[in-house]
This record gives C-alpha cells, structure tokens and sequence, in this order.
C-alpha cells in the first residue's frame, strides 16, 4: 500500500508541474516568488552570506558546486513562512480553479 500511495503521489506531482508549466502558471509564479522574495531582502541576504563563504574560504579554494551544496540549505531556510504559505496558496487556487485537474485528480 505504501508504495502504491508514493506512485500516487509522484503521478499527481508530475500532473501538477505538467499543468503549470503548459498553462504558463509556472513562469507567472515563478516571477511572482522572485520579486517577492527580493522585497523581503532574501536575495541580499543569501548574496552576503555567499560572499562571507567565499572570504571564509578563499576565492581559490571554493568552486562552484561547493558553493551551491552550502548555499542550497541557507536559502531554502531563509525564504519566509509568509512567502511559502503565498506561494502555496496561489498554487491551490489555480489548481482548485481548473476543471480538468479536479477531474483527473479527484480534488
């Protein structure tokens, strides 16, 4: 059963991401999360704290995959409950508001 309700939730997942992205809701959201996460000094705090691992480290010592492996969690960590919940949100009610994913998903 276990498995069967992990495959259950990858195919509506990928049901979700396919719809997104071929109805443009994607892009529009993604644009949405960007300047909403600018606003609340995000960027600016994710960008000071890569440049304090670089100093920590040396330009000569840090490449790029090690950078990202460091920055991935920081910036997941820092994004605002508030923004997520937005993001969220917005997600559903599109969703919520489309026919044919209610009808293929059963939501």
């Amino acid at each position: 059963m276990n498995i069967k309700h992990n495959t259950d939730i990858a195919l509506k997942k990928s049901l979700i991401e396919k719809k997104l992205e071929e109805s443009g809701e994607k892009a529009r959201l993604e644009e949405y999360l960007r300047q909403k996460l600018i606003e609340c000094g995000w960027k600016d705090e994710l960008k000071e704290h890569c440049m304090e691992l670089i100093r920590n480290k040396g330009l000569e010592k840090i490449n790029l995959d090690d950078l990202v492996e460091e920055l991935l969690p920081k910036g997941r960590a820092l994004v605002p409950t508030s923004v997520k919940e937005d993001l969220l949100g917005r997600i559903k009610s599109y969703l919520e508001s489309d026919p044919d994913y209610r009808r293929i998903t059963g939501f």
